[in-house]
C-alpha cells in the first residue's frame, strides 16, 4: 500500500508513541487526521509541542475512543486508520479496571465496527508484550501464550481479539502491532525510565522504585514508529500480529545503574512497597522475539543491542534534562 494516497486517522495522537508517529508521519508529507482526547483547556497533549510549521494543517478531532459517534465521525473520509488509543498504566489499572475495558476494549471495538462500516482499507491495531505474561519460554514468539497478569494486560488481550475476530468474521483488513517496552522523548513518568531520570533530575540520590530483577526488552520510540508504518504500508501484515522488540533483555536493576552512570551520578535504590506489583501479576522476563517483524516488514530497529540502549537512553536524558520538558513532570511523587 501507498500511504501518500491515502487518509491517515492516527488515534490517540496527543499520546507518547501517538505524538511521534504523527510527527513522523508529518514529516514525511502524509494526509493525518489526529484523534485527540477531549478536554476543555483545547490541549492536543504532546502534539502542542511540535513545531507550528509542521501542525499549521495539521486535521485534528477532539473525542472520545469510547463515543462510537465520535469515532465514525472521526474516521469519515480516512483510508488507514493506526489506533493507538489506550489506558496503558498497569498500577491504576489496578485501581480502576472498568474504565480499561471501556476504553481499550470497547473503544476497540467502537473502531472496528466504524471501519467496517466505512471501508477503511487498514487497520493497525497497537497491542503490547504485557499480554505474553512472564515469559514461558524466550525469546517470545507470536505463538506465545497469552496471559492477563493485570487488569490492563486482560484489557489488552481482548482488544487484540476483537481485533482478530473481525479479520475472521468479516474481513475487515486488521494487523496486530505488538511493541515491547518502547522508551524515548515524552514519555509518562509511569513508566520505568522517566521515573528513574526525572528522580535524578530533581536532586534525588536515593530512588524510590519498585521490583529490580524483571527484565525488559526496551525499544526507542522511533524504532516503534518504524514498525508502525511499516506494518501500515505492508498488504501481508493483514491477520498477523507482529512483535516489534529488539531482542535485548535489560533488568530494572541494571537499567538504573546504566542511566545513573549516563548521567554521571552514583545513586542508592530503595525499594518502596506501593510501586511494587501483587506477586502474581509481576512479569518477570520479556524477550522479544522479532523474526516475524524481520522478514515479514523488512523492520530492523536502529537501536539494537546494549550500545543501541546506551545511545537511546542518551537521547532520552538529553531531552529531559530540557528545564522545558523536565517542568512537565513531578519527578518527586509516585505516578500511579
Amino acid at each position: 500500500m501507498d500511504l501518500q494516497k491515502e487518509k491517515i486517522l492516527v488515534t490517540g495522537a496527543d499520546g507518547f508513541i501517538g505524538s511521534h508517529l504523527t510527527e513522523a508521519l508529518l514529516r514525511q508529507g502524509h494526509d493525518v487526521r489526529a484523534f485527540v482526547y477531549y478536554n476543555s483547556f483545547n490541549s492536543w497533549g504532546w502534539l502542542d509541542s511540535l513545531p507550528p510549521e509542521l501542525t499549521a494543517g495539521l486535521d485534528v478531532f477532539a473525542g472520545d475512543i469510547r463515543d462510537p459517534h465520535g469515532v465514525a465521525s472521526a474516521m469519515e473520509g480516512c483510508t488507514v486508520v493506526l489506533h493507538l488509543a489506550a489506558l496503558i498504566a498497569i498500577p491504576y489499572s489496578y485501581h480502576s479496571p472498568a474504565t480499561y475495558v471501556e476504553t481499550n476494549v470497547l473503544g476497540t471495538l467502537n473502531i472496528l465496527q466504524a471501519a467496517r462500516q466505512r471501508g477503511v482499507k487498514k487497520v493497525v491495531h497497537t497491542s503490547t508484550s504485557e499480554v505474553y505474561g512472564t515469559a514461558r519460554h524466550v525469546p517470545i514468539d507470536e505463538d506465545h501464550p497469552l496471559q492477563g497478569q493485570s487488569p490492563y494486560a486482560a484489557s489488552k488481550i481482548g482488544a487484540d481479539q476483537i481485533a482478530l475476530s473481525f479479520h475472521c468474521s468479516y474481513d475487515t483488513p486488521v494487523a496486530v502491532l505488538r511493541p515491547f517496552n518502547t522508551y524515548g522523548p515524552r514519555q509518562s513518568a509511569r513508566a520505568i525510565i522517566p521515573t528513574i531520570i526525572t528522580q535524578i533530575q530533581s536532586g534525588a540520590r536515593t530512588l524510590k522504585l519498585g521490583a529490580l530483577h524483571p527484565t525488559r526488552d526496551l525499544s526507542h520510540v522511533s524504532d516503534t514508529v518504524a514498525g508502525f508504518l511499516a506494518a501500515a504500508a505492508c498488504d501481508e501484515a493483514v491477520g498477523e500480529v507482529i512483535n516489534v522488540g529488539t531482542g535485548h533483555e535489560t533488568s530494572i536493576g541494571a537499567l538504573a545503574a546504566l542511566i545513573a552512570e549516563l548521567m554521571g551520578v552514583e545513586v542508592q535504590i530503595e525499594t518502596e512497597a506501593q510501586r511494587v506489583r501483587p506477586a502474581r501479576s509481576e512479569v518477570m522476563r520479556l524477550l522479544a522475539d522479532t523474526t516475524k517483524a524481520r522478514t515479514l516488514l523488512r523492520h530492523e530497529p536502529r537501536y539494537a543491542g546494549g550500545d543501541g540502549l546506551r545511545r537511546g537512553l542518551a537521547e532520552t536524558i538529553a531531552w529531559f534534562s530540557d528545564t522545558a520538558n523536565l517542568s512537565r513532570y513531578k519527578g518527586h511523587l509516585y505516578n500511579l
